[in-house]
């Protein structure tokens, strides 16, 4: 009995090891794939996000590329090329895949930047028409408070200045 050692399971390093969870589809985001995402248009210089979905196999991104940012460099058929930087030792390559449409989105990371824009274009027609000037820079939402004079609290209306206790050796 004791000859009879329990066999090991191989060590897996194939192509999706270790995409259990990442690949998984989301909480109540199973059935069939929605029409609208096949009708989505993308164009030269687009950017988009590769998100990997586990339902289909066809056409999809190694694990590495789930979740990355790149930008449309070729469109095809059925699938999208992406250019997408990936850090290499100390180098950062831009790397071109082929990816199918059911893995791509539209990224939405420049989309604060454009509205933040479209706000700074109107502000300042605005101030144009009015003869002012304005900032348009971004500024911290906690901006340094202005100066001020504290009122003392104490009963003679005088400040108290604290002094340190003088050092004693507990453990002599």
């Amino acid at each position: 009995e004791a000859s009879e050692e329990r066999q090991k399971m191989p060590h897996s390093y194939g192509y999706r090891a270790r995409t259990r969870d990442l690949f998984c589809k989301g909480f109540r985001k199973n059935g069939t794939i929605a029409t609208q995402r096949f009708l989505k248009t993308y164009k030269l210089g687009d950017l988009v996000d590769v998100k990997a979905d586990g339902a289909i196999q066809k056409g999809m991104p190694h694990k590495f590329y789930h979740g990355k940012t790149g930008v449309v460099w070729n469109i095809t058929k059925r699938a999208i090329g992406v250019e997408v930087n990936k850090q290499v030792g100390g180098r950062i390559m831009k790397k071109r895949i082929h990816v199918r449409i059911e893995h791509l989105q539209h990224s939405k990371c420049r989309l604060e930047f454009l509205n933040r824009a479209q706000k700074n274009d109107r502000v300042a027609k605005l101030a144009k028409a009015q003869g002012k000037t304005v900032s348009l820079k971004r500024a911290p939402a906690l901006q340094p408070k202005p100066a001020r004079v504290i009122g003392v609290k104490t009963t003679n209306n005088s400040v108290e200045t604290l002094y340190p206790e003088a050092y004693v050796n507990l453990f002599v």
